[in-house]
């Protein structure tokens, strides 16, 4: 049963979707605020964290943050506000994905069991790109000999990329092999995703080498 750390601070809420994500056979941790969600994250562990980003004491945005400064643990988050600025906020802090509140359960289940799914196929082989080392019977990656901490959503989506160097990929496309959304996504997971990775393996994230925009169309590995 995958670990779920809930953090929520509405109780009604927070009741409901604990039951709901126990009925989909999840074994449900809750906390009411960020600093209590982390003290439970660092004590007993969970394989995937459900945070709402409106909480009392810290918000959700400095949680994550918090999370990703020593964690890779998958995050999904959830709000109430689909605006442009918390989304990719959220999104930029390190957030694997996000759910609209009110949240329905099937959908939230789905979005954690998709992000659990994100395990790398290996092939026995490594790939050198200059200091970019990826390895993918390791499933590891080095930059000039020092380990890359990705989250397994941005390793997926560099193996994505990578696997196929003159391959563009749309937005469309990396939001179905990455993401597993089966519907017109938003396209901003992709370009939040992206810049979290560039910004872990580009010496210049402004001016990458490795994952390049094509423009008004998507990305790519490797130079134009």
């Amino acid at each position: 049963m995958p670990r779920v750390l809930l953090v929520e601070d509405d109780v009604s809420v927070r009741d409901a979707l604990e039951m709901a994500l126990r009925r989909h056979r999840h074994d449900v941790t809750t906390a009411a605020t960020g600093e209590d969600g982390l003290k439970y994250l660092h004590a007993g562990g969970a394989d995937i964290v459900v945070l709402d980003l409106m909480l009392p004491d810290i918000d959700g945005f400095e949680v994550c943050r918090r999370i990703r400064a020593h964690s890779a643990v998958p995050i999904v988050m959830l709000t109430a506000r689909s605006n442009d600025i918390d989304v990719v906020s959220g999104l930029e802090a390190g957030a694997d994905d996000y759910v609209i509140k009110p949240v329905i359960p099937r959908v939230l289940d789905a979005r954690i069991r998709a992000v659990l799914r994100r395990t790398v196929q290996t092939d026995g082989h490594a790939e050198n790109h200059g200091g970019l080392v990826i390895d993918r019977s390791a499933v590891s990656v080095t930059n000039d000999g020092e380990p890359v901490g990705l989250t397994p959503t941005e390793l997926r989506l560099l193996l994505t990329l990578s696997g196929a160097p003159a391959r563009v990929f749309s937005r469309q496309q990396l939001l179905q092999l990455v993401w597993e959304h089966d519907y017109l996504g938003d396209s901003r997971i992709v370009d939040a995703c992206v810049q979290r990775v560039r910004a872990k393996i580009e010496d210049v994230p402004a001016c990458p080498v490795y994952i390049q925009t094509v423009r008004g169309f998507g990305y790519r590995f490797g130079p134009l």
